[in-house]
């Protein structure tokens, strides 16, 4: 037995395998991301700074970590408080509350943009009555923070959430007869156990609300140096024949995404770890 996994483990078989999806993963990652890297940097470092000074881009990067920054902390408390409920108490719905809570993860972004426009829209279901009260929830930063909370809502939750119900409430339970308030019980017995996972859920939501194009293409409006997120201004160089401004500004959006990547791996390594 022995003998046939050693063969297997040195077997051409096995070589071709990994050569195969080493190349493939060049071919599809590696290399689209060098080119990126390539064209934001080919005109030299002094045009890349200006690229990236111009205000427009600036103003979309600016706009593009708020709305991540906010998504996050939202989703971060509303994830603990969702998953809480539903690993720790008993009542009616809860399947049904979870599912709705993932939803987000079965719908495609421009559809959630689209849903936000019927509702909230000048023409929407509240639009007229939000108007008369002197609201305005489309084409403007409050639509592209709320979307971007909406498509993001699911991950830190979805993460969180088994590791809640491994957990089971006997240890709670034992801290509240020793006297333990709610606060002590959840940083002292119920956070050690989902840290590693939260910090997981936490970069997966960042990662994602960064990138997010579709529900906000839709709501808004795509204003030049207003309502731009960074995705949406490459969009806009683009058409505009800039390239090199383009993937100046991708290059912004790809290194955030690899800070992501690297801060996720490690999170990977150390639960594994645990």
């Amino acid at each position: 037995m022995e003998a046939k996994r050693h063969h297997w483990r040195s077997s051409p078989g096995r070589i071709f395998l990994v050569a195969g999806g080493a190349s493939l993963a060049a071919a599809f990652i590696l290399l689209p991301l060098a080119a990126v890297f390539f064209h934001a940097f080919r005109d030299g470092w002094g045009a890349y700074l200006g690229h990236i000074a111009d205000p427009t881009t600036r103003h979309a990067i600016l706009l593009s970590v708020l709305a991540a920054l906010v998504a996050v902390v939202f989703n971060t408390i509303f994830g603990l408080l969702a998953a809480w409920a539903i690993a720790k108490f008993r009542f009616q719905g809860r399947e049904l509350l979870a599912s709705a809570i993932e939803l987000p993860l079965s719908i495609s972004p421009i559809i959630l943009g689209v849903a936000y426009l019927f509702v909230f829209g000048m023409q929407g279901l509240l639009g007229p009555w939000l108007e008369a009260q002197g609201i305005k929830l489309v084409f403007n930063l409050p639509a592209i923070l709320i979307v971007t909370t909406i498509v993001t809502l699911p991950f830190v939750f979805k993460q969180i959430l088994p590791l809640m119900q491994s957990q089971g409430t006997d240890c709670e339970e034992a801290a509240s007869t020793l006297g333990a308030g709610g606060w002590t019980i959840f940083r002292r017995v119920t956070l050690p156990g989902i840290k590693w996972a939260l910090i997981y859920g936490i970069t997966l939501c960042l990662a994602r609300a960064l990138g997010e194009f579709g529900s906000v293409a839709v709501v808004s409006g795509s204003i030049r140096g207003k309502t731009n997120t960074i995705p949406l201004q490459i969009e806009l160089l683009l058409n505009d024949r800039s390239q090199t401004a383009a993937f100046a500004a991708a290059s912004i959006l790809t290194t955030l995404a690899l800070v992501s990547l690297i801060v996720k791996t490690h999170v990977e390594g150390l639960e594994g770890k645990r």
